[in-house]
């Protein structure tokens, strides 16, 4: 049997991310009440061994005012994120309930916009629901975006393995 089959027959993986998206209103990609919401449930259903936890490695810059079916956001790194606000001076500010880092900033053009996306202390938060849960483990989206914290965060709570 090739190797993907056994995998899932092994493990389920939960994309507990994109409540914030690209046509919806600006909010973070992850809030962690909604992460929870999704755990609670999951494991109602599937053994938590077979649980992995998706987490989300990007954000979106929302232009301003948000239109319902017309604003579409652009999918940025979260190394974007944190360049966008050191380019416009902005602080970064940090949502304790969503878990979220977020900021505001008006572009050369006039155009307001607002930046949710993932940091150090967003991916922790998530990362720590997995030994809370009892969970079998993470998977990411999307490793195609570089993001040195990922890897300080994940080597500081975990022994990473890669299935053979």
């Amino acid at each position: 049997m090739p190797p993907n089959i056994t995998w899932r027959k092994r493990a389920s993986g939960f994309h507990s991310y994109e409540w914030g998206y690209t046509y919806g209103p600006p909010m973070a990609v992850a809030p962690l009440p909604n992460v929870r919401a999704v755990l609670d449930y999951a494991v109602t259903e599937i053994p938590r061994s077979k649980i992995l936890l998706g987490v989300p490695n990007y954000g979106y810059d929302w232009p301003l005012p948000f239109v319902q079916s017309t604003t579409r956001a652009q999918s940025i790194s979260n190394q974007r994120g944190i360049e966008l606000a050191i380019r416009y001076g902005i602080p970064i500010q940090f949502d304790e309930t969503a878990q979220s880092p977020h900021f505001d900033y008006t572009d050369a053009l006039g155009t307001e916009h607002t930046v949710w996306f993932e940091d150090a202390r967003s991916m922790d938060a998530k990362l720590r629901l997995i030994a809370e849960y009892g969970l079998l483990g993470a998977g990411y989206w999307n490793l195609m975006r570089p993001f040195s914290q990922t890897w300080l965060v994940l080597a500081s709570l975990f022994d990473i393995v890669f299935p053979t």
